[in-house]
């Protein structure tokens, strides 16, 4: 079953920055994750994805930040809304 899409926003920063914030609301949980929902806000920067947050079937929750992947303790959506567009060091 195709998942139906919750939050899709696009917010622009400055003229070589935006951040999209996609979330979708799943049946069962994503393979490697214990809630329902999909998500990938990320943020770009010249072209560069600087920051994203994804629950990638089989890797579960974690955060992409530069060149660097480490998990994140998905709590709630309102939680990483805050994490993400916070910019909130979260602790490996």
């Amino acid at each position: 079953m195709k998942a139906r899409l919750l939050f899709k926003r696009r917010l622009v920063p400055s003229p070589d920055a935006f951040a999209d914030v996609v979330l979708w609301p799943v049946p069962s949980p994503v393979r490697g994750s214990a809630h329902s929902l999909k998500y990938s806000p990320a943020l770009v920067v010249d072209e560069v994805c600087v920051l994203r947050y994804d629950n990638e079937a089989g890797k579960g929750d974690h955060i992409h930040e530069h060149s660097e992947q480490r998990p994140y303790a998905f709590v709630s959506q309102t939680r990483l809304l805050n994490d993400f567009l916070g910019g909130r060091k979260v602790a490996p």
